[in-house]
Parts: structure tokens; C-alpha cells; sequence
């Protein structure tokens, strides 16, 4: 196993160790865990590139722990009424619908090549700092427009990512279909 797989296996297992901080009520320790998983999903990826140890299976665990991570914190985050429920709804409903590209894609049996964009990585980014805001609220006085401006551009940059995963996946479509026909 290499080192960056093993320190992704590590925030995968650290989630459930902030869902129960989180379910308690321990929003310090809670965003302490959060933090630790964030800077482990930096320290992850720059391994990787610094000691040529990219894997096959680190790029399906990475992202996969980023989302169980960000899901379950916006979920949780909402349910409790810490973040509002339209840009949980907005987060999830980009995921899904990436998945469910995937899917289709894969039952058609077209070639896929996922590689993070820049706009996905801006937008995972952004979900970060939007749930590391709010769980710093209890310590951290931040003005209440910040917040706003955290989940609006929170929100833009999860439908702009979405909309051009929608517009890869349609074109991987389109250009197999037109391959298949003939021209």
C-alpha cells in the first residue's frame, strides 16, 4: 500500500470519528477532525506527485473520501440547521448526477477518463471552507454576510462543475454515438 493510499484510508476512517463529534454536539472537536482530513486530502495528493506513487486505486479512494466526508457534513451540518438545506440539496444533486453519468456511460461501454477540472477543484475547495466556517461559528465571529457569500459561492461553483461534468459526459456520449453510426 502506498503512503498517500494509507493516509486516504486514514480520513476514510476519521469520518465517522466526526460524524459522532458532530452528532454530540463537539463542533471544536469535530472541526479539528475536519481539519485534519482536509490538510490529509493536500498532504495525500502532494505525496503522490513528490514520490511518483500515483496508483490506480488512489485515484478512486481520494475522491470517493472527499465526498463521504463533504456529504456527510452537509447533510448533518443542514439537518442540524447550521448550513441551509438548498445548497445541501445542490451539493448532492451534482454528486448524484456525476454518478449516475458514470453509470450510464459505463453500461454503454464507452471509454471514460476522469480527471478532476480546475472548476471541481475550486468547488471542493469552497465546500471546505464553507463547512470549516460554519463549524468555527463557536469561535470564530465571522460577519453574517460572510456566510452568505460562502454558500452562494459555494453553490455557484457546485452547479458550474456539475453542469461541465453534464457537458463531458454529453459530449463522451455524443461522439461515441456519431462514431458508431458511421459519421
Amino acid at each position: 500500500m502506498t503512503i498517500p493510499n494509507f493516509i486516504t484510508l486514514v480520513r476514510i476512517i476519521l469520518t465517522p470519528v466526526f460524524v459522532i463529534y458532530l452528532i454530540n454536539d463537539h463542533l471544536t472537536s469535530a472541526l479539528i477532525v475536519f481539519v485534519v482530513c482536509t490538510a490529509s486530502d493536500g498532504v495525500d495528493g502532494m505525496v503522490a506527485r513528490l514520490f511518483n506513487q500515483k496508483s490506480k486505486l488512489g485515484a478512486y479512494l481520494d475522491p470517493l473520501a472527499d465526498k463521504l466526508l463533504l456529504v456527510t457534513a452537509f447533510v448533518l451540518l443542514a439537518a442540524m440547521g447550521h448550513l441551509p438545506t438548498w445548497l445541501t440539496v445542490a451539493v448532492i444533486a451534482r454528486d448524484v448526477t456525476i454518478l449516475l453519468g458514470v453509470v450510464v456511460i459505463h453500461l454503454n461501454k464507452l471509454d471514460l477518463h476522469i480527471h478532476p477540472s480546475v472548476l471541481s477543484k475550486i468547488n471542493t475547495c469552497f465546500q471546505f471552507i464553507t463547512v470549516t466556517a460554519v463549524l468555527s461559528k463557536g469561535f470564530l465571529s465571522l460577519p453574517p454576510s460572510l456566510y452568505l457569500y460562502f454558500y452562494y459561492a459555494t453553490a455557484l461553483f457546485t452547479i458550474a462543475s456539475g453542469l461541465h461534468y453534464i457537458q463531458y459526459g454529453l459530449k463522451i456520449m455524443s461522439s461515441n454515438s456519431t462514431g458508431r453510426n458511421g459519421g
